[in-house]
C-alpha cells in the first residue's frame, strides 16, 4: 500500500503556484505514482490530433494537463484553502482529514 495523499479525487483544491495560480477547480483523476492529478479548468493544453473516429476532423483540442499535488492545497467548506490533517474518529475509529486553519473535518 502506498503513501496517503492528502488530496483525493472530487475534492476542490486551489492552484498556489505555477501559471494558473489563485484558480479554484474539481479534481478529476490522480496519479499516485507520479503524484500528479488532473484539475477541471487547470493547465488547459492544446494537442493537436490525427483525425479519429471519436473526432473525425481532427485538429486542434483543449484538454487538462496534470499537475502536481505539491502545486495544490485542498479547500475547506469555508472556502479557505488550508493544510490538511489526520485524526482518528473518536466515534468510528477511523482516520479522518481535518483542515488546520478551522480545525472542521473535510467530507
Amino acid at each position: 500500500m502506498g503513501t496517503k495523499l492528502h488530496i483525493r479525487k472530487g475534492d476542490t483544491v486551489k492552484v498556489i503556484t505555477g501559471t494558473s495560480k489563485g484558480v479554484q477547480g474539481r479534481v478529476l483523476s490522480i496519479d499516485k505514482k507520479n503524484n500528479r492529478a488532473i484539475v477541471e479548468g487547470v493547465n488547459v493544453v492544446k494537442k493537436h490530433t490525427k483525425p479519429n473516429q471519436e473526432n473525425p476532423k481532427g485538429g486542434i483540442l483543449q484538454q487538462e494537463a496534470s499537475i502536481h499535488l505539491s502545486n495544490l492545497m485542498i479547500v475547506d467548506a469555508s472556502g479557505n484553502a488550508t493544510r490538511v490533517g489526520r485524526r482518528i474518529d473518536e466515534n468510528t475509529g477511523k482516520s479522518v482529514r481535518y483542515s488546520k486553519k478551522s480545525g472542521e473535518d473535510i467530507k
